[in-house]
């Protein structure tokens, strides 16, 4: 039996307040290699993460993509197994969520279950993958990971790898500059893994991806596909944002593009990046490592305390240039192909949304914005869900005889 803690706890997280949306939706949240496994990084307690399931609870954020990212490395036998087995440490890392706390969050593996979880008073994990490097150039481990949970493929990352091209390639290493004659789009093993994805019901998520690789997934999808943390290219030039001819074409083919408040991609600031290096330069040192990790250094102390004389200076974007993002998005792409995403804990937090718990801020933006409770609806998950449902359904379509 539940304790009264517990039960006072069930109840807080099942009840709205006035003004919430039917749910709160986040597509991208990141998590730390230990998570579940080192203390501090237990999410039923308070931690130095930017989400966890107080400040979820807190804050009113409903659902999250917990995403499976590992960084690019070599395409060699080497460099595929690292993958797999650092992909392995973070499904780990939710399963031992999951299981430790069953009486606030629950996984949700279909569109449907996220509404049934958030209808019991419970928040809802839904897992993503964030650079298929980390299949180990197996297509077999994409059903394994459907197997695990995962209900989006995040095509790449940050350089090249099996399977297309990157919106921000390794140029140190020689891998050519996005939209030049070398760039290569979509590989054929891309193609595999995107036509094995509309098989199984998994979203195929183009952020990171070149223009050219968007152009492919648009090409080669039979269903609809995400940008599950994206910006719009003509608000801020920058390479990870997208082009507005790709956000209508990805609105045309029935998707949509999460927004993402990631301080890069809603105000160029370079001041502030080359700060942040120094920062980083300067803890890893005084930790006695040669080069910065954040998993290791994010959560230190001496790191906050310089990321605020930092922030004195060189002050984050806030939730009105995240707003002029999403207003632009939705006049180019309209209502119905528009959400939500963070990236908390993968550099993600803005002034006015710094964490989980500051998520009804943002809600209260787009109001002030003019937008209205349909609008927010759809925006704070709606129209993610619809496009979630009609992936699934492609994929039961194609599996009639």
């Amino acid at each position: 039996m539940l304790s009264i803690a517990l039960l006072a706890l069930g109840m807080a997280v099942g009840a709205a307040q006035a003004g919430d949306p039917p749910i709160t939706l986040d597509t991208h949240v990141d998590i730390p290699f230990t998570y579940m496994r080192e203390p501090r990084f237990d999410v039923g307690k308070n931690t130095p993460l930017l989400v966890d399931l107080g400040k979820m609870e807190r804050g009113g954020l409903n659902a999250a993509f917990f995403v499976i990212w590992v960084p690019q490395g070599p395409l060699t036998a080497e460099g595929y197994a690292k993958a797999v087995a650092q992909a392995e440490e973070k499904y780990d890392g939710i399963g031992r969520m999951l299981m430790q706390y069953p009486d606030r969050i629950r996984l949700a593996t279909t569109s449907t279950q996220v509404m049934a979880n958030h209808r019991a008073g419970l928040l809802s994990a839904m897992i993503g993958i964030e650079n298929s490097y980390s299949l180990g150039h197996d297509l077999h481990r994409l059903d394994a990971a459907y197997d695990r949970g995962a209900r989006y493929v995040g095509l790449v990352h940050v350089g090249n790898n099996d399977l297309c091209s990157s919106s921000l390639p390794d140029a140190k290493h020689g891998e050519p500059a996005m939209n030049s004659a070398d760039d290569h789009g979509m590989t054929a093993f891309g193609r595999q893994v995107v036509e094995r994805a509309n098989q199984l019901g998994m979203m195929v998520d183009i952020s990171h991806a070149s223009d050219r690789c968007v152009q492919d997934a648009l090409r080669y999808s039979k269903a609809p596909i995400i940008a599950s943390h994206s910006g719009a290219r003509a608000v801020l030039d920058h390479p990870r944002n997208l082009p507005d001819d790709l956000l209508r074409a990805i609105a045309a083919k029935g998707g949509v593009i999460q927004v993402v408040a990631y301080k890069e991609f809603l105000k160029h600031d370079p001041a502030r990046e080359a700060a942040e290096k120094a920062l980083q330069q300067a803890v890893a040192k005084a930790n006695g490592d040669a080069e910065y990790d954040s998993d290791k250094h994010d959560y230190l102390p001496a790191m906050a305390k310089g990321m605020v004389e930092i922030e004195k200076n060189h002050p984050l974007p806030t939730l009105d240039d995240f707003a002029g993002q999403i207003q632009h998005v939705v006049k180019v792409a309209g209502i119905d192909h528009v959400g939500i995403a963070s990236d908390f804990d993968g550099g993600g937090g803005i002034t006015g949304w710094m964490d989980a718990s500051e998520t009804r801020n943002v809600t209260a933006v787009l109001r002030k914005r003019g937008f209205s409770d349909a609008d927010i609806a759809k925006l704070w998950g709606g129209n993610l869900l619809r496009v979630w449902g009609e992936v699934e359904q492609g994929a039961r379509d194609q599996a009639q005889p």
